[in-house]
């Protein structure tokens, strides 16, 4: 057997430290998790608007490149604080990170909400100023409507002078009702585009159980995907507990999305 050279053996030494890096990001938040037996989240997912600019397969041809029973979380139209509270407190007690679409006037009534959705290490993303219909108004007024609502979330999650570029670039449509000009506004300005690939449909009345009866089939369908749900419904608040138990003991997997670091132009990635 060959003697190592030093050199060889730093490299072998750094390839190492790297691989444990890696392993080691990928399971944090189930180990840090002060609780156990929690579901967690098991990956990061970095998105890259140029990556991929729309995802989800109900709008778009392209979703997330998740694997079987992966999942990521993502809720609409808050913060609403008597529901979105219990959701963030549910989210906390399985140790699980989502992705939250931010409504700008919800989100400057309730900046509060959004500084402890990006404290426990949530992604903060932008569904318009008002959740109009921007296939129904004008171009002009539906980037008006895109461009303060990103400004209302950002001064509610870091205060400050207003701007129009958000810290993520992850943003949904209302309705999921876009336009090609609006779909390459955002392109443009480096903003992803999130459809979902199946929902709870919770903007329709129905009990907690039935709820989370029709998500848990729909999941089963699926297999993985983007999940939307609304932080606004008091029966969404209601049956999340019960949905995060159903993914712990049915081995799905948590994955949270979260945009490029500031300046990195990799590409998307789990980290």
């Amino acid at each position: 057997m060959r003697e190592i050279s030093g050199r060889e053996s730093v490299v072998i030494v750094l390839k190492a430290a790297i691989l444990a890096l890696i392993a080691s990001t990928v399971v944090a938040h189930a180990e840090d998790c002060p609780r156990k037996d929690t579901l967690g989240t098991a990956r990061i997912l970095t998105v890259d608007p140029k990556t991929y600019p729309r995802v989800g397969t109900q709008s778009f041809p392209d979703t997330l490149p998740l694997e079987d029973r992966e999942v990521v979380l993502t809720f609409d139209d808050g913060p609403h604080a008597p529901t979105t509270t219990k959701i963030l407190t549910a989210l906390s007690r399985e140790c699980v990170r989502a992705t939250f679409f931010l409504i700008g006037n919800s989100a400057t009534a309730n900046a509060a909400l959004v500084k402890r959705m990006a404290a426990e290490g949530h992604t903060i993303g932008h569904h318009t100023l008002a959740h109009a219909d921007l296939k129904k108004i004008s171009n002009a007024a539906a980037v008006e409507q895109i461009d303060r609502g990103i400004s209302a979330d950002e001064m509610a999650l870091n205060g400050g002078k207003a701007t129009t570029v958000p810290t993520t670039p992850f943003f949904r449509f209302p309705y999921f009702e876009s336009t090609p000009a609006l779909l390459d506004m955002l392109q443009s300005r480096r903003i992803a585009v999130f459809g979902a690939d199946f929902w709870a449909s919770d903007w329709n009345p129905m009990t907690p159980q039935q709820q989370l009866e029709l998500i848990t089939g729909r999941l089963k369908a699926a297999g993985r995907g983007i999940i939307l749900f609304h932080d606004t419904k008091a029966q969404t608040a209601a049956m999340l507990p019960d949905f995060l138990r159903y993914l712990r003991e049915n081995r799905y997997r948590v994955v949270h999305i979260v945009p490029p670091a500031a300046g990195s132009s990799a590409r998307s990635s789990s980290q």
